[in-house]
């Protein structure tokens, strides 16, 4: 266990809140929206504001880096330990936020921090200027307690500006600036925790992949009794495709889309099993029924560990009111794919271009259309980075931590695979913060369990880890 005195952290960081929170209200302020292009300049400011207070922080080099073409603008930090044999450690967050605005149902200004009853609101409070904001605080308390005068392990942060959409030049700038992000482990601090009671690990995200499929029959609309029934329907055959896209126990009816994936073990699977779901309120959270899904799989166990397929749109002919009898022209299907540990995008994607042209009659055109693709991340239960992670978690919250994985997609895996580094995460926010919601907020107390977590995982790193042994 490091060494770094429990007491002597909390007492740090009590010292420290209110200029802590003061300066996180500031960064709140900068209404950085990357979808808006009006809202290029608050980005780039969000970024020089962040490189400066990072400077003020301690770290030696703080830099903003551009990106392809138009892009929005990184930060990237670096912090040397000054011991050869320190493990590097690379943080990875972003700075800029979703749009929001008082009559979308904010209760107030979105860009004006309020406190209520312990709950800091604001745009991008918890996703993700707050998470992470709570490293500046974490390192200087990691520093006060220890007596160093630098971090027991070489740190460096890459905050992102294009997070909230998509990403779109994050894999370029990673390849480009490779040599500069070298690191033994990557710690991503944009995500949460399964309850403010229940403090967890997230050790995995699903990749994606997604796609439209354009459907042409008749060179126009054509007349459903003169010709009806004795030539395709592109409109029907989008049905028929979406109808055949699972089996009857729900599984991916893709010809090898289970290729490669990594299947849970009984151990992952007794971890799910520990958390506290109950299927009722996440019914109620999702706006939904009924729980349905792969036969053979919990609810919790479909949403993080298995890959799914779904139909996100489909459309064709005539859309108005009353009726038009017609064959349509054309038809269309937007289909989505989640991805698991194992599975390789490229080789699902060739997978549903192969079925879908085999599933099509003649007479059907069709073009399909991938718009890129996320590739999943999974770090072992058993890999020594992660294990500091959660006994500094354990520190600072002093529960026995649990593990959960994420449903979702993100650039993480990009710096895994670019890099070719583990990925680990640390993050604080609870299901209730409403992440792109009105009203969005950040849980005060768990902000200040995430710098103490922060404090506690350098040195923990540092004393029990080397890189090259997992």
């Amino acid at each position: 266990m490091s060494t770094t005195p429990d007491n002597a952290v909390r007492a740090y960081v009590a010292d420290h809140r209110g200029t802590f929170l003061d300066d996180l209200a500031d960064w709140l302020r900068i209404p950085s929206v990357s979808a808006d292009p009006e809202r290029a300049g608050d980005v780039r400011r969000s970024a020089e504001w962040l490189a400066a207070k990072l400077t003020d922080t301690g770290f030696p080099t703080a830099e903003i880096w551009e990106t392809e073409g138009d892009g929005l603008p990184a930060v990237f930090a670096e912090w040397p330990s000054g011991d050869p044999a320190a493990p590097t450690v690379l943080v990875y967050g972003h700075h800029d936020v979703q749009p929001a605005a008082r009559e979308d149902g904010w209760h107030t200004d979105p860009f004006e921090p309020q406190t209520v009853d312990g709950r800091l609101y604001a745009r991008g409070a918890a996703d993700d200027k707050g998470q992470v904001f709570f490293h500046t605080l974490g390192v200087r308390a990691h520093l006060a307690a220890t007596g160093r005068t630098a971090p027991a392990v070489n740190l460096k942060l890459l905050i992102e500006g294009e997070e909230e959409s998509g990403s779109p030049n994050f894999p370029a700038l990673v390849r480009t600036r490779a040599d500069r992000l070298a690191c033994d482990a990557v710690i991503v601090s944009d995500t949460g925790m399964w309850a403010a009671d229940t403090p967890t690990v997230c050790t995995g995200m699903r990749g994606l992949t997604d796609c439209q499929v354009d459907l042409f029959g008749p060179d126009q609309d054509i007349h459903s009794g003169s010709f009806g029934g004795a030539v395709p329907n592109p409109a029907t055959e989008a049905a028929r495709l979406a109808a055949a896209l699972h089996d009857d126990d729900r599984r991916v009816a893709v010809p090898g889309f289970y290729d490669g994936v990594i299947e849970l073990t009984d151990r992952e699977r007794e971890l799910f099993a520990e958390l506290p779901f109950d299927e009722a309120a996440w019914l109620r959270t999702a706006h939904s029924h009924a729980a349905l899904g792969e036969a053979g799989s919990t609810t919790l166990e479909r949403i993080w560990a298995r890959p799914t397929a779904e139909v996100n749109g489909i459309s064709g002919g005539y859309q108005g009111p009353g009726g038009k009898t017609i064959v349509p022209a054309a038809a269309q299907l937007k289909l989505s794919f989640r991805l698991v540990a194992g599975q390789d995008a490229a080789a699902v994607q060739k997978s549903v271009r192969e079925w879908v042209a085999a599933r099509l009659p003649a007479g059907i055109r069709h073009e399909i259309t991938f718009w890129g693709a996320t590739r999943p991340c999974l770090t072992p239960l058993d890999h020594p980075a992660l294990r500091s992670v959660v006994r500094a978690m354990e520190r600072a919250f002093g529960k026995t931590i649990r593990f959960t994985r994420e449903g979702g997609s993100g650039p993480a895996a990009d710096l895994q695979d670019i890099l070719d580094v583990p990925v680990l995460f640390l993050g604080i926010s609870v299901p209730s913060d409403g992440w792109h919601a009105p009203n969005e907020k950040v849980e005060l107390d768990l902000l200040m369990k995430g710098v103490e977590t922060a404090a506690h995982l350098w040195g923990d790193l540092a004393e029990n880890w080397r890189p090259g042994t997992a």
